[in-house]
């Protein structure tokens, strides 16, 4: 749908002047923490769709979709209608945590779309607004259950930026944590890629479990990403889910599966441990399941649930919008099979980037799954390196075709171990047509930077 189909509430486009006027006190009075402000120097009017349009009157091609939140891209109706029906109804906005019918609805429609093993003898705790609150929630629910401290994660994670998720992410210090090495086809830490690599990540994790010398004892818990974002869109093997699953099955070890940017469709399954039909022993979810809003929370087998009242709280728990707006949202996407779809244009968008790395040697890899996709770009011509070696990162490249493709109207993320990865997050409505438009902009957003890298 076109921009202007925005509600009429929306304030109209300023001007170029506006819109500097706001960059320039956002730089002045906000943190220095600030991310995505610094590389997207956008100020946001409007939107609907996959579409946004700033105070200066220009407009883009969101692909970054709230870093996954809006699975239904901008302003959906079904989403808008169901925050207003809510606002119009006199309902209390804020409950904490008692029983609502928004509440029971949105629990009701979260089941409904679980995998079986989990919803048939799953509870959930609602946390306060942000995954890395759930995140949280789920490290201690599982060091309660066990009564042990030590977690299990993997090189490359992301899991949030309170302090023990980011214990649990890429480059934490916890003692406490153990790393794993995750299996990546493109830069494998075994050196060999494929089936083979991921297999001995399997037989080291297993070693280390057992081998009374290795320093590591029956841990709390796992947590693992199906699809690592953040560290570069890594899909994991199947074959390894799976042997993740009998590794702490067989240890009695809670798997904790890590969903907050991969769940609701968004890797062509509903829940990206579909793929490889495990059921972990515990779900993360927050982002698109909140309908744009915010919401998280842990969803888990039912013989975990050793807390006592009151062990784990937040005062935001009960945001009723973001309810409301989230059992739209995963109604939307599951009787329109919109999983389905994202596993369809997804592939499909996956062999014409792959077309690319003919035309352009610096794409050294394309990856992902569903609608979650990557490119990581390198330098080729990077001398003393061995032929199966993968050529290095090239992180100021990634930068200046994140640049180009604003300048075009499209809107990437970075990421990976050297931001080097440009990833792309479209909403699940995304149109053939759209998917078309995207491609082309990030084609020629692609040469135009490497146009420019070779002049100098």
């Amino acid at each position: 749908m076109a921009v202007s189909e925005t509600a009429a509430a929306v304030p109209a486009p300023a001007s170029p002047s506006v819109h500097e006027g706001i960059l320039r006190r956002q730089s002045l009075r906000e943190s220095a923490a600030r991310t995505y402000a610094r590389s997207l120097p956008i100020v946001p009017v409007r939107a609907r769709g996959l579409t946004i349009e700033g105070a200066d009157g220009r407009r883009y091609l969101d692909c970054l979709s709230g870093a996954g939140t809006l699975a239904l891209g901008h302003n959906h109706p079904v989403v808008l209608e169901a925050i207003r029906k809510v606002l119009d109804s006199g309902a209390p906005l804020h409950v904490l945590d008692l029983a609502t019918p928004v509440k029971d609805a949105f629990i009701t429609e979260l089941f409904s779309t679980l995998p079986s093993g989990l919803a048939d003898n799953g509870r959930v705790q609602f946390c306060s607004p942000a995954g890395t609150d759930a995140v949280e929630a789920a490290l201690k629910l599982v060091r309660t259950a066990t009564g042990r401290k030590g977690l299990l994660a993997f090189t490359g994670a992301y899991h949030g930026m309170t302090a023990g998720s980011l214990d649990a992410s890429g480059g934490a210090e916890d003692v406490r944590v153990t790393r794993l090495p995750y299996p990546h086809s493109y830069r494998c830490p075994f050196g060999t890629g494929g089936e083979h690599g991921a297999e001995l990540a399997a037989r080291w994790t297993e070693n280390l479990l057992d081998d009374p010398k290795s320093g590591v004892t029956t841990p709390a818990g796992m947590i693992l990403e199906p699809v690592q974002g953040e560290g570069g869109v890594i899909p994991a093997p199947d074959s390894w889910m799976r042997r993740m699953r009998r590794i702490t099955a067989d240890r009695s070890i809670p798997l904790i599966a890590d969903e907050v940017q991969t769940g609701v469709g968004r890797t062509g399954a509903f829940w990206a441990v579909e793929h490889s039909g495990i059921v972990p022993d515990v779900m993360v979810l927050s982002k698109a399941i909140g309908g744009s809003l915010p919401l998280a929370v842990v969803v888990y087998r039912d013989d975990l649930d050793a807390w006592q009242p009151g062990a784990h709280a937040g005062t935001f728990r009960g945001n009723q919008l973001a309810m409301a707006a989230g059992t739209a949202t995963l109604a939307y996407v599951r009787k329109n099979g919109l999983a389905e779809r994202a596993a369809v244009l997804g592939a499909r968008m996956l062999d014409q980037l792959r077309e690319l790395t003919a035309e352009h040697p610096c794409v050294g890899d394309v990856r992902g799954r569903g609608l979650m996709i990557g490119l990581e770009l390198v330098a080729p011509e990077a001398s003393g390196r061995q032929p199966a070696e993968a050529p290095p990162a090239d992180p100021a490249l990634a930068v200046a075709v994140q640049r180009e493709c604003l300048r075009r109207g499209l809107i990437v993320e970075l990421g990976g171990r050297d931001s080097a990865v440009v990833r792309l997050l479209p909403p699940l409505t995304l149109t053939d047509e759209q998917a078309m438009a995207v491609l082309d902009r990030l084609a020629d957003a692609l040469a135009a930077a490497t146009r420019t890298r070779e002049s100098l």
